[in-house]
């Protein structure tokens, strides 16, 4: 039997710009109220989302003003840059790594374009090796995180002895916009942050967790529920409040498929770590999956202290149970466009 793969380290970073959740309503009601008429019967979303803060990519002063493609895109590279610098370093320093180390790099965003992807834009100020393999993954949104995992579990499994470095950076405030506003986007303005997420992964090293399995279930006619439009002034955000009732629906019986894969049931996870898409979708997923009403407390805190950063939110989620104590036995799972809920089973290392 093959050795499993480590996770070696996890690490998080925040810019460096904080917004508390009534300064956001603030700012929303002065940039859009004029030309939304139904934002106040939608501004109660702002208090409902569970969040208190948010960390964003610039000063709120930077959002008051309209944003070209090009603006939104320059402000994606620089701070998404920095942001990997600073989560895959700390990574590595948990790891007792260098960047020399690295022979595999797997990067996970969907909230800008980068061609050079970030981790070749990065690789002087890292450090990283010549012959390092370049894995950029677009378009996973909010699963990034446990796909992404998942695909860097898979390559380090591919390669016994090589280090697999995996970094999500997401910059969710910067599809903030003036034009054509709609219902997805006052939900999306009271829901998102920015952040990232870094992790290091090898075959049978000692770590603090790891990955038994993983798995994806895409759900057939379910392109609309989440995603990205493309407009002249950049990304626009698809986002359908159905989410938390589809979860509820679906989640149960797709996570008991996935699960019997692996010869388990949920019965036998000691913990989900879930992505916390919005305060109502954690409720939603604690009644989908037969929880105890506010078990997901870790996912609670992270939402409440960065509300929803797209895919590295999860990450932040398995970093406050790894801070507290890995169950024996849990499953990081995260929901995101496809409409796809991609998981990642983990045992706690010995």
């Amino acid at each position: 039997m093959p050795l499993p793969v480590t996770i070696l380290s996890l690490a998080t970073a925040s810019p460096p710009f904080v917004l508390d959740q009534a300064q956001a309503l603030t700012v929303a009601r002065e940039v859009l109220a004029a030309d939304y008429a139904e934002f106040d019967r939608m501004s109660a979303v702002f208090a409902s989302a569970g969040i208190l803060q948010r960390q964003l990519a610039k000063p709120v002063e930077w959002y008051r003003q309209p944003r070209s493609f090009p603006e939104r895109s320059a402000a994606y590279l620089e701070s998404a840059c920095d942001l990997f610098v600073e989560a895959a370093t700390r990574a590595l320093d948990a790891a007792g790594l260098d960047a020399g180390d690295i022979d595999t790099i797997v990067t996970a965003s969907s909230t800008g374009i980068a061609t050079p992807s970030l981790e070749a834009r990065v690789m002087g100020r890292m450090g990283f090796r010549g012959d390092v393999a370049r894995i950029p993954v677009f378009g996973l949104g909010c699963a990034a995180g446990a796909t992404g995992l998942g695909l860097a579990s898979k390559l380090a499994l591919a390669a016994p002895g090589s280090t697999v470095l995996f970094v999500t950076v997401e910059l969710c405030s910067l599809a903030f916009r003036f034009q054509d506003v709609g219902k997805a986007d006052i939900i999306a303005t009271a829901l998102f942050g920015d952040g990232a997420a870094a992790a290091t992964l090898r075959v049978g090293e000692e770590g603090f967790a790891t990955i038994t399995g993983t798995a994806e279930t895409t759900w057939p006619d379910t392109l609309d529920i989440m995603g990205w439009r493309i407009e002249d002034n950049g990304l626009a955000v698809v986002l359908n409040r159905a989410i938390p009732t589809f979860a509820r629906q679906n989640m149960r019986a797709a996570m008991d498929e996935m699960l019997a894969r692996q010869e388990l049931a949920v019965g036998d996870i000691d913990r989900f770590i879930c992505h916390p898409g919005g305060a109502k979708v954690v409720d939603a997923i604690e009644l989908a999956l037969g929880l105890d009403q506010g078990s997901l407390d870790h996912e609670r805190n992270v939402l409440r202290d960065h509300g929803n950063m797209s895919a590295p939110t999860g990450l932040f989620v398995l970093d406050r149970v790894r801070q507290s104590g890995m169950p024996k036995r849990s499953v990081l799972t995260a929901l995101g466009p496809g409409f796809t809920m991609s998981t990642v089973t983990l045992r706690a290392a010995a």
